[in-house]
Protein backbone atom coordinates (compact mmCIF):
# COMPACT_ATOMS: atom_id res chain seq x y z
CA UNK A 1 0.00 0.00 0.00
CA UNK A 2 1.50 3.39 -1.45
CA UNK A 3 1.32 6.62 1.00
CA UNK A 4 -1.58 8.22 -1.41
CA UNK A 5 -3.53 4.54 -0.63
CA UNK A 6 -3.00 5.09 3.37
CA UNK A 7 -4.04 8.62 3.24
CA UNK A 8 -7.23 7.77 1.50
CA UNK A 9 -8.12 4.56 3.48
CA UNK A 10 -6.98 6.45 6.99
CA UNK A 11 -9.72 9.24 5.82
CA UNK A 12 -12.28 6.84 4.68
CA UNK A 13 -11.90 4.67 7.95
CA UNK A 14 -12.40 8.47 10.29
CA UNK A 15 -15.64 8.97 8.30
CA UNK A 16 -17.38 6.08 8.74
CA UNK A 17 -16.94 6.51 12.52
CA UNK A 18 -17.80 10.40 12.22
CA UNK A 19 -19.43 10.87 16.16
CA UNK A 20 -16.38 8.46 18.01
CA UNK A 21 -13.83 10.37 15.74
CA UNK A 22 -15.37 13.72 16.87
CA UNK A 23 -14.95 12.97 20.15
CA UNK A 24 -11.80 11.84 20.35
CA UNK A 25 -10.52 14.97 18.37
CA UNK A 26 -12.43 16.92 21.36
CA UNK A 27 -10.27 15.61 23.47
CA UNK A 28 -7.10 16.67 21.90
CA UNK A 29 -8.56 20.29 20.81
CA UNK A 30 -9.36 20.76 24.90
CA UNK A 31 -5.74 19.72 25.92
CA UNK A 32 -3.47 21.59 22.86
CA UNK A 33 -6.37 24.88 23.54
CA UNK A 34 -5.60 24.66 27.66
CA UNK A 35 -1.68 24.57 26.88
CA UNK A 36 -1.60 27.20 24.30
CA UNK A 37 -4.23 29.68 26.13
CA UNK A 38 -2.03 29.12 29.19
CA UNK A 39 0.98 29.77 27.39
CA UNK A 40 -0.30 32.50 25.37
CA UNK A 41 -1.92 34.51 28.36
CA UNK A 42 1.77 33.89 30.99
CA UNK A 43 3.84 35.01 28.37
CA UNK A 44 1.08 38.07 27.42
CA UNK A 45 1.37 38.50 31.67
CA UNK A 46 5.34 38.68 31.41
CA UNK A 47 5.38 40.95 28.76
CA UNK A 48 3.24 43.29 30.06
CA UNK A 49 4.92 43.39 33.31
CA UNK A 50 8.66 44.00 32.06
CA UNK A 51 7.05 46.65 30.00
CA UNK A 52 5.82 48.58 33.30
CA UNK A 53 9.15 47.91 34.67
CA UNK A 54 10.55 49.31 31.55
CA UNK A 55 8.59 51.83 31.43
CA UNK A 56 9.82 53.39 34.88
CA UNK A 57 13.64 52.72 33.19
CA UNK A 58 15.57 49.31 33.24
CA UNK A 59 18.89 51.35 34.23
CA UNK A 60 16.94 52.94 37.19
CA UNK A 61 17.83 52.50 40.60
CA UNK A 62 15.86 54.12 43.00
CA UNK A 63 17.25 54.70 47.04
CA UNK A 64 14.28 54.61 49.49
CA UNK A 65 13.83 55.36 53.34
CA UNK A 66 14.07 52.06 54.98
CA UNK A 67 13.83 50.94 58.89
CA UNK A 68 16.60 48.63 58.57
CA UNK A 69 17.04 45.40 60.56
CA UNK A 70 16.95 47.79 63.76
CA UNK A 71 12.76 47.97 64.01
CA UNK A 72 12.08 45.45 61.25
CA UNK A 73 12.30 45.85 57.60
CA UNK A 74 10.38 48.44 54.97
CA UNK A 75 10.25 51.65 54.77
CA UNK A 76 7.51 52.05 58.00
CA UNK A 77 7.95 51.34 61.06
CA UNK A 78 5.68 51.56 63.78
CA UNK A 79 3.07 53.10 61.66
CA UNK A 80 5.28 56.37 60.79
CA UNK A 81 7.53 57.27 58.02
CA UNK A 82 10.88 56.56 58.31
CA UNK A 83 12.88 59.98 57.02
CA UNK A 84 16.41 59.38 56.17
CA UNK A 85 16.75 60.74 53.16
CA UNK A 86 17.69 64.86 52.06
CA UNK A 87 18.50 66.66 48.97
CA UNK A 88 22.40 66.52 49.81
CA UNK A 89 22.66 62.82 49.69
CA UNK A 90 21.18 63.18 45.80
CA UNK A 91 23.46 65.80 45.44
CA UNK A 92 26.47 63.39 46.90
CA UNK A 93 25.55 60.46 44.11
CA UNK A 94 25.73 63.07 41.67
CA UNK A 95 29.13 62.77 41.95
CA UNK A 96 29.41 58.87 41.47
CA UNK A 97 30.95 57.11 37.99
CA UNK A 98 28.55 56.45 35.85
CA UNK A 99 25.33 57.97 36.72
CA UNK A 100 24.16 60.25 34.42
CA UNK A 101 20.87 61.22 36.34
CA UNK A 102 19.78 61.98 39.83
CA UNK A 103 16.67 62.81 40.62
CA UNK A 104 14.99 63.23 44.40
CA UNK A 105 11.36 63.12 45.07
CA UNK A 106 9.10 63.55 48.16
CA UNK A 107 5.44 62.98 47.95
CA UNK A 108 2.28 62.98 49.32
CA UNK A 109 -1.78 63.14 49.45
CA UNK A 110 -3.85 66.13 48.58
CA UNK A 111 -7.15 67.47 46.93
CA UNK A 112 -7.25 69.05 44.10
CA UNK A 113 -10.15 72.24 43.69
CA UNK A 114 -10.35 73.25 39.82
CA UNK A 115 -13.77 75.36 39.95
CA UNK A 116 -16.46 72.78 41.63
CA UNK A 117 -14.64 69.65 40.15
CA UNK A 118 -12.15 68.01 42.45
CA UNK A 119 -10.04 65.30 42.90
CA UNK A 120 -7.89 63.28 45.36
CA UNK A 121 -4.15 62.83 43.70
CA UNK A 122 -0.97 61.78 45.27
CA UNK A 123 1.38 65.15 45.27
CA UNK A 124 5.47 64.28 43.77
CA UNK A 125 7.93 67.39 44.79
CA UNK A 126 10.64 66.73 41.98
CA UNK A 127 13.23 68.62 40.48
CA UNK A 128 13.98 69.49 36.86
CA UNK A 129 15.83 65.94 36.46
CA UNK A 130 12.60 63.76 37.48
CA UNK A 131 11.07 63.84 33.76
CA UNK A 132 14.46 63.05 32.14
CA UNK A 133 15.63 60.30 34.94
CA UNK A 134 11.74 58.96 34.59
CA UNK A 135 11.47 58.46 30.70
CA UNK A 136 8.56 61.37 31.10
CA UNK A 137 7.32 63.81 28.01
CA UNK A 138 4.67 66.32 28.04
CA UNK A 139 1.73 66.59 25.92
CA UNK A 140 1.82 70.69 26.48
CA UNK A 141 3.06 73.33 28.55
CA UNK A 142 6.71 72.83 29.97
CA UNK A 143 8.33 70.93 33.22
CA UNK A 144 9.31 72.18 36.11
CA UNK A 145 12.81 73.87 36.10
CA UNK A 146 15.35 74.94 37.93
CA UNK A 147 14.27 78.12 38.71
CA UNK A 148 11.07 76.58 39.68
CA UNK A 149 11.94 74.90 42.52
CA UNK A 150 14.73 77.74 43.69
CA UNK A 151 11.90 80.16 44.18
CA UNK A 152 9.46 77.51 45.67
CA UNK A 153 6.89 78.63 42.78
CA UNK A 154 3.52 77.76 42.56
CA UNK A 155 3.36 75.56 39.59
CA UNK A 156 1.90 72.24 38.88
CA UNK A 157 2.05 69.97 35.99
CA UNK A 158 -0.40 67.45 36.00
CA UNK A 159 -0.63 63.39 34.96
CA UNK A 160 -3.10 63.02 32.14
CA UNK A 161 -5.29 61.07 34.11
CA UNK A 162 -5.53 63.83 36.82
CA UNK A 163 -6.07 66.66 33.95
CA UNK A 164 -8.73 64.69 32.45
CA UNK A 165 -10.82 64.66 35.80
CA UNK A 166 -10.51 68.16 36.85
CA UNK A 167 -10.75 69.86 33.13
CA UNK A 168 -13.01 67.20 31.59
CA UNK A 169 -11.14 65.17 28.44
CA UNK A 170 -9.46 67.29 25.38
CA UNK A 171 -9.15 70.35 27.34
CA UNK A 172 -5.79 71.99 27.81
CA UNK A 173 -5.60 73.07 31.14
CA UNK A 174 -2.17 74.97 30.63
CA UNK A 175 -2.56 78.88 32.51
CA UNK A 176 -5.91 77.64 34.77
CA UNK A 177 -5.49 77.50 38.42
CA UNK A 178 -6.18 74.35 40.89
CA UNK A 179 -6.17 74.82 44.72
CA UNK A 180 -4.44 72.65 47.23
CA UNK A 181 -4.16 73.38 50.60
CA UNK A 182 -2.81 76.40 51.41
CA UNK A 183 -0.94 76.29 47.76
CA UNK A 184 -3.02 78.23 44.51
CA UNK A 185 -1.23 76.03 41.91
CA UNK A 186 -0.68 77.45 38.05
CA UNK A 187 -1.02 74.42 35.55
CA UNK A 188 2.15 74.84 33.68
CA UNK A 189 2.22 71.45 32.05
CA UNK A 190 0.22 68.53 31.04
CA UNK A 191 2.12 65.09 31.02
CA UNK A 192 1.38 61.89 28.38
CA UNK A 193 -0.13 59.27 29.20
CA UNK A 194 2.31 56.95 31.07
CA UNK A 195 0.88 54.19 33.39
CA UNK A 196 2.38 52.99 36.19
CA UNK A 197 5.83 53.69 36.65
CA UNK A 198 7.52 51.48 38.76
CA UNK A 199 5.32 51.81 41.93
CA UNK A 200 4.28 55.57 40.63
CA UNK A 201 1.35 56.44 38.58
CA UNK A 202 2.27 59.59 37.31
CA UNK A 203 -0.95 59.64 35.30
CA UNK A 204 -2.93 60.03 38.79
CA UNK A 205 -0.46 62.67 40.07
CA UNK A 206 0.11 66.42 40.45
CA UNK A 207 3.89 66.96 40.47
CA UNK A 208 5.23 70.35 42.02
CA UNK A 209 8.88 71.80 43.06
CA UNK A 210 10.48 69.57 45.50
CA UNK A 211 11.45 73.08 47.43
CA UNK A 212 7.85 73.72 47.31
CA UNK A 213 6.36 70.25 47.95
CA UNK A 214 8.91 70.40 51.17
CA UNK A 215 7.05 73.75 52.06
CA UNK A 216 3.67 73.48 52.11
CA UNK A 217 3.08 69.72 51.97
CA UNK A 218 5.40 67.52 53.58
CA UNK A 219 6.60 70.05 55.75
CA UNK A 220 10.43 68.87 56.10
CA UNK A 221 13.49 68.86 53.99
CA UNK A 222 13.39 64.91 53.58
CA UNK A 223 12.72 63.27 50.38
CA UNK A 224 10.88 60.23 49.89
CA UNK A 225 13.53 58.49 47.26
CA UNK A 226 16.27 59.15 45.19
CA UNK A 227 16.44 57.76 41.33
CA UNK A 228 19.61 57.27 39.42
CA UNK A 229 19.93 56.69 36.28
CA UNK A 230 23.41 54.19 35.32
CA UNK A 231 24.88 55.27 32.22
CA UNK A 232 25.77 51.68 31.25
CA UNK A 233 23.23 49.05 32.39
CA UNK A 234 26.16 46.56 32.31
CA UNK A 235 27.17 48.26 35.48
CA UNK A 236 24.36 48.72 37.55
CA UNK A 237 25.18 46.23 40.58
CA UNK A 238 28.34 48.09 40.54
CA UNK A 239 26.78 51.58 40.70
CA UNK A 240 24.91 50.41 43.50
CA UNK A 241 27.48 49.05 45.33
CA UNK A 242 29.21 52.61 45.49
CA UNK A 243 25.75 54.08 46.10
CA UNK A 244 25.27 52.01 49.22
CA UNK A 245 28.83 52.28 50.73
CA UNK A 246 28.55 56.49 49.69
CA UNK A 247 25.30 56.49 52.00
CA UNK A 248 26.28 54.44 54.73
CA UNK A 249 29.37 56.51 54.86
CA UNK A 250 27.30 59.79 55.01
CA UNK A 251 24.94 58.40 57.78
CA UNK A 252 27.83 57.22 60.02
CA UNK A 253 26.51 53.54 59.21
CA UNK A 254 29.54 50.79 59.85
CA UNK A 255 26.70 47.45 59.52
CA UNK A 256 25.20 47.44 56.17
CA UNK A 257 22.47 45.65 58.20
CA UNK A 258 21.18 48.91 59.90
CA UNK A 259 21.21 50.76 57.03
CA UNK A 260 18.33 53.06 57.16
CA UNK A 261 17.39 53.08 53.43
CA UNK A 262 17.29 50.41 50.64
CA UNK A 263 18.67 50.54 46.91
CA UNK A 264 15.80 48.96 44.55
CA UNK A 265 17.48 47.66 41.46
CA UNK A 266 15.46 48.02 38.13
CA UNK A 267 17.26 45.52 35.90
CA UNK A 268 17.21 42.99 39.26
CA UNK A 269 13.43 43.43 39.26
CA UNK A 270 13.11 42.84 35.70
CA UNK A 271 15.31 39.57 35.99
CA UNK A 272 13.53 38.31 38.83
CA UNK A 273 9.67 38.94 37.34
CA UNK A 274 11.06 37.44 34.09
CA UNK A 275 12.06 34.02 36.09
CA UNK A 276 8.61 34.25 38.20
CA UNK A 277 6.15 34.35 35.26
CA UNK A 278 8.33 32.27 33.27
CA UNK A 279 8.56 29.37 35.69
CA UNK A 280 4.48 30.45 36.39
CA UNK A 281 3.98 29.71 32.90
CA UNK A 282 4.92 26.20 32.72
CA UNK A 283 3.42 25.51 35.83
CA UNK A 284 0.10 26.34 33.93
CA UNK A 285 1.15 25.02 30.57
CA UNK A 286 1.68 21.15 32.65
CA UNK A 287 -1.33 21.43 34.65
CA UNK A 288 -3.12 22.13 31.38
CA UNK A 289 -0.90 19.38 29.33
CA UNK A 290 -2.75 16.64 31.59
CA UNK A 291 -5.76 16.78 29.51
CA UNK A 292 -3.23 15.82 26.33
CA UNK A 293 -2.59 12.99 28.77
CA UNK A 294 -6.10 12.22 29.24
CA UNK A 295 -7.06 12.70 25.43
CA UNK A 296 -4.53 10.61 24.21
CA UNK A 297 -5.81 7.73 26.62
CA UNK A 298 -9.10 8.69 24.63
CA UNK A 299 -6.89 7.91 21.46
CA UNK A 300 -5.83 4.89 22.91
CA UNK A 301 -9.43 3.33 23.71
CA UNK A 302 -10.84 4.28 20.42
CA UNK A 303 -8.08 2.70 18.31
CA UNK A 304 -8.47 -0.20 20.49
CA UNK A 305 -11.90 -0.68 20.32
CA UNK A 306 -11.46 -0.12 15.89
CA UNK A 307 -8.95 -2.94 15.99
CA UNK A 308 -11.72 -4.93 17.81
CA UNK A 309 -14.41 -4.04 15.81
CA UNK A 310 -12.39 -4.72 12.28
CA UNK A 311 -10.62 -8.09 12.98
CA UNK A 312 -12.65 -9.52 10.23
CA UNK A 313 -11.16 -6.81 8.25
CA UNK A 314 -7.91 -7.01 9.32
CA UNK A 315 -7.90 -11.02 8.99
CA UNK A 316 -9.47 -10.71 5.00
CA UNK A 317 -6.38 -8.42 4.38
CA UNK A 318 -4.07 -10.24 5.63
CA UNK A 319 -5.53 -13.38 4.00
CA UNK A 320 -4.90 -11.40 0.78
CA UNK A 321 -1.38 -10.71 0.83
CA UNK A 322 -1.26 -7.30 3.53
CA UNK A 323 1.77 -7.56 5.79
CA UNK A 324 2.02 -6.71 9.37
CA UNK A 325 3.86 -3.76 8.74
CA UNK A 326 1.01 -2.40 6.66
CA UNK A 327 -1.65 -2.94 8.88
CA UNK A 328 0.38 -1.02 11.74
CA UNK A 329 0.84 1.52 9.61
CA UNK A 330 -2.93 1.73 8.76
CA UNK A 331 -3.68 2.14 11.90
CA UNK A 332 -0.88 4.39 13.07
CA UNK A 333 -1.97 6.44 10.70
CA UNK A 334 -5.25 6.83 12.01
CA UNK A 335 -4.07 7.64 15.56
CA UNK A 336 -1.69 10.20 13.86
CA UNK A 337 -4.04 11.96 11.85
CA UNK A 338 -6.38 12.53 14.55
CA UNK A 339 -4.03 14.18 16.95
CA UNK A 340 -2.76 16.46 13.90
CA UNK A 341 -6.40 17.24 13.27
CA UNK A 342 -7.28 17.83 16.89
CA UNK A 343 -3.92 19.79 17.15
CA UNK A 344 -4.79 22.02 14.60
CA UNK A 345 -8.65 22.89 15.69
CA UNK A 346 -6.92 23.17 19.31
CA UNK A 347 -4.12 25.77 18.04
CA UNK A 348 -7.32 27.95 16.86
CA UNK A 349 -9.44 27.62 20.12
CA UNK A 350 -6.35 27.88 22.51
CA UNK A 351 -5.46 31.42 20.61
CA UNK A 352 -9.16 32.29 20.68
CA UNK A 353 -8.94 31.50 24.85
CA UNK A 354 -6.57 33.60 25.37
CA UNK A 355 -7.12 36.46 23.45
CA UNK A 356 -10.60 36.50 25.13
CA UNK A 357 -9.26 35.93 28.68
CA UNK A 358 -6.44 38.95 27.95
CA UNK A 359 -9.34 40.70 27.26
CA UNK A 360 -10.93 40.43 30.08
CA UNK A 361 -7.89 40.97 32.97
CA UNK A 362 -6.60 43.51 30.62
CA UNK A 363 -3.45 41.92 29.99
CA UNK A 364 -1.82 40.47 25.78
CA UNK A 365 -2.18 37.12 24.73
CA UNK A 366 1.16 36.20 22.89
CA UNK A 367 0.85 33.01 21.08
CA UNK A 368 4.65 32.46 19.42
CA UNK A 369 5.82 30.17 16.71
CA UNK A 370 7.87 28.26 19.59
CA UNK A 371 4.15 27.20 21.39
CA UNK A 372 2.69 26.72 17.99
CA UNK A 373 5.56 23.79 17.11
CA UNK A 374 5.41 22.56 20.54
CA UNK A 375 1.68 21.69 20.05
CA UNK A 376 2.45 20.29 17.25
CA UNK A 377 5.00 17.97 18.11
CA UNK A 378 2.88 17.14 20.87
CA UNK A 379 0.30 16.18 19.04
CA UNK A 380 2.61 13.92 16.59
CA UNK A 381 4.17 11.85 19.96
CA UNK A 382 0.93 11.56 21.14
CA UNK A 383 -0.43 10.06 18.12
CA UNK A 384 2.43 7.68 17.80
CA UNK A 385 2.70 6.78 21.32
CA UNK A 386 -0.64 6.15 22.16
CA UNK A 387 -1.35 4.91 18.67
CA UNK A 388 1.24 2.13 18.98
CA UNK A 389 0.04 -0.67 21.26
CA UNK A 390 -3.30 -0.43 18.76
CA UNK A 391 -1.46 -0.73 15.61
CA UNK A 392 0.89 -4.00 16.98
CA UNK A 393 -1.94 -5.67 18.17
CA UNK A 394 -3.98 -5.05 14.88
CA UNK A 395 -0.96 -6.31 13.16
CA UNK A 396 -0.55 -9.44 15.31
CA UNK A 397 -3.59 -10.69 14.63
CA UNK A 398 -3.81 -13.97 13.33
CA UNK A 399 -5.43 -14.27 9.73
CA UNK A 400 -7.19 -17.22 10.58
CA UNK A 401 -7.90 -16.47 13.80
CA UNK A 402 -9.41 -13.09 12.73
CA UNK A 403 -11.44 -14.02 10.15
CA UNK A 404 -13.05 -16.87 12.68
CA UNK A 405 -13.88 -13.83 15.04
CA UNK A 406 -17.66 -13.00 15.18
Amino acid sequence: MDFADLIAETLHSLASNKVRSGLTILGIVVGIASVIAMISIGQGSQATIEQSIQAAGSNLLTVMPSAGSQTGPGARSFGMNVESLTRDDAAALEGLELVSGVAPSAQGQGQLVAGTTNANAQILGVTSEYALVKNLSLTSGTFISDRDDTANAQVVVLGATLAGDLFGEGVDPVGRHVRSGNMLLTVIGVLAEKGTSGFTNVDSAAIIPLSTCSRYVTGNEYVSSIALTVADEAQMTAVENSAESLLLERHGISDATYADFRIQNMADMLETVSAVTGTFTALLAGIAGISLLVGGIGIMNMMLTTVTERTREIGLRKAIGADASAISAQFLMESVTLTLLGGALGIVAGWAIGVLAANVIGTAAIVTLDSILLATGVCSVIGVIFGYYPARRAAALSPIEALRYQ
